[in-house]
């Protein structure tokens, strides 16, 4: 191919030279001509591209049709209802609503009713008028030591930093969570301008790297922490452990793409890599854990205090309860993410293979708080794919007390799903720092159809409760949820997730399903402690010994 490239460019040239001898106007073709030609050969001897170097400027067209593809694909042949992540019916309706539009469908469903996995809310002929039930249900978080308890509605902002989204699309949900009266999660990236612009409620999330309360050296600076959790805007704090789209995975900010302003924020110095371990430095063990929760709880004079994280080692999270019945300190609230990964750039294996799915974590967690006698003084927050009423209904009937949404407040904000979040690239300006990009969101039109989105939702969830005869989403109970698992067999959610007695893991015996993991968890340690297994009775699962 290379010989026909050079063959065909000398060919070409020479018969532009030849005719314009006879006809001068031809030799205007050389300004596209010229620059192919040299585009080739440095395509022909370059050596890290074999198809460039093997096809000179067709072989182009790869990258070309690469970058199409996913355009193709979304706009030209994927159906309404296999779209990923996020199908077209579930963009077009948080669209729909964002804009006040009609959100009805005609014709009935276009899922199949028969398909594994298919879900559904079974009403009742008792329904209840719409005006019976709570217009805006909220929620009281802060358990007995809380002395700032705060009102939160059952749809929050999840936890998206500046940096990962622009300045406009910071301003546009913070203003749209100050019309809605819902609270806006500011992600680990810490406080910046923009947030504390538009007015509206933050949970302010604390990462391994305490940003905007760190130490040059990345511990946990105390005092920086208290100046600004006593902020007024700043409602909650929550500490994160691990997130869904990339549980157990630290990462590197480099110093080149660091600016002044992230630095301020963050409170990080310029000119240096900054570090985001993938463990905390301010505590090792459940117990150091929980006597954070307590130093930040009094440096914050009683504001709620929770932790976020995506389920690991179930071990792990009953050895947190442990250490909670051991110190009496307790979270105010527990933010559960799903290992289906949510906003966050993410290596493909931890986004597609680490992690718990959040509808087995929430009903985990649920369980084990309940299972300790906790329930009653922590609300549990489920954070993962929140787009519809119906995502709501499923979370409760779970154990949530409350849902967060990102991707949905995302596309409510203009986000078309282009999937170019980790490129710089988002065409909306929702997830880009190009100064060109973000200027066209504009920050009063979209900080509406935040809110739009939010009253929208929260008002299908309440119609779908009716429709159930549910009053309250404290009421919605698992066995309301069923789920196709073969074609001739039905689960509820209460026979894939059956509940325990409240206080059953205060006092043998155990709950079957709970039974190992009680005896290798420990308040003490994170790491499970496998000493004290009677391994005459568990011997299939001992590990053979190697050399």
């Amino acid at each position: 191919m290379k010989n026909t490239f050079l063959f065909i460019s000398f060919f070409l040239l020479a018969g532009i030279i030849i005719t314009g001898i006879w006809w001068t106007p031809i030799y205007w073709s050389f300004i596209i001509v010229i620059p192919l030609f040299f585009l080739g050969l440095f395509d022909v001897y370059q050596s890290k591209r074999a198809i460039r170097r093997n096809f000179p400027v067709f072989g182009r067209l790869r990258y070309v049709m690469e970058g199409l593809r996913p355009k193709v694909q979304q706009y030209f042949i994927e159906s309404d209802t296999d779209g990923r992540p996020f199908s077209r019916i579930h963009r077009s309706v948080i669209y729909q609503r964002a804009k006040k539009e009609m959100d009805t469908t005609p014709f009935g469903t276009q899922l199949n009713v028969y398909e594994n996995n298919y879900e559904w809310l079974n009403h009742s002929i008792n329904a209840l008028h719409m005006d019976a039930s709570c217009e805006d249900p909220r929620v009281i978080i802060g358990g007995p030591s809380c002395s700032q308890p705060y009102s939160a509605s059952i749809l929050n902002i999840s936890a998206m930093s500046y940096g990962a989204l622009s300045k406009n699309a910071i301003m546009a949900l913070n203003k749209g969570a100050k019309i809605g009266n819902f609270a806006h999660n500011t992600g680990e990236g810490g406080i910046s301008d923009y947030h504390l612009e538009g007015g509206g409620d933050l949970i302010w999330q604390i990462g391994t790297g305490y940003f905007g309360c760190r130490y040059p050296d990345g511990n946990f600076n105390p005092e920086a922490f208290e100046q600004k959790v006593n902020l007024p805007q700043v409602k909650m704090v929550e500490i994160k452990l691990s997130q869904g789209a990339k549980p157990g995975h630290g990462g590197i900010l480099p110093a080149a793409k660091l600016t002044e302003e992230i630095a301020r924020i963050r409170l990080v110095e310029m000119g240096k890599d900054v570090d985001s371990p993938p463990y905390h430095r301010a505590f090792k063990t459940p117990i150091e854990l929980l006597n954070f929760i307590q130093q930040l709880r009094e440096l914050s004079n009683g504001k709620p205090i929770g932790f976020k994280l995506c389920i690991g080692h179930r071990s792990e999270f009953v050895a947190i309860c442990k250490a909670m019945t051991e110190t009496k300190i307790c979270p105010d609230f527990i933010t559960v993410d799903g290992g289906e990964g949510g906003t966050g750039a993410a290596p493909l294996e931890f986004s597609n293979n680490v992690g718990m799915p959040l509808r087995d974590a929430l009903a985990f967690v649920y369980d084990t708080l309940t299972g300790f006698d906790l329930k009653q003084h922590i609300k549990i927050i489920a954070s993962g794919k929140i787009a519809t009423g119906f995502d709501l209904v499923k979370n409760f009937a779970l154990g949530a007390d409350i849902c967060n949404s990102a991707r949905g407040m995302m596309m409510a904000l203009g986000c078309i799903q282009a999937l170019e979040c980790n490129s710089n690239k988002c065409p909306t300006g929702v997830a880009t720092q190009n100064a060109h990009l973000v200027r066209g969101l504009v920050v009063e039109d979209k900080k509406t159809r935040v809110a739009n989105f939010h009253q929208q939702t929260i008002k299908s969830a309440i119609e779908l409760m009716a429709a159930a005869g549910i009053r309250h989403p404290d009421d919605i109970h698992r066995a309301y949820i069923h789920r196709r698992i073969s074609p001739d067999k039905i689960l509820t959610y209460l026979d894939s997730y059956p509940y325990i007695p409240k206080g059953s893991l205060l006092k043998k015996p155990y709950a079957k399903q709970f039974e190992l993991l009680m005896t290798i968890s420990d308040p003490h340690s994170f790491t499970p402690n496998f000493s004290n297994l009677n391994w005459d009775e568990l011997e299939w699962a001992r590990k053979p010994m190697t050399n």
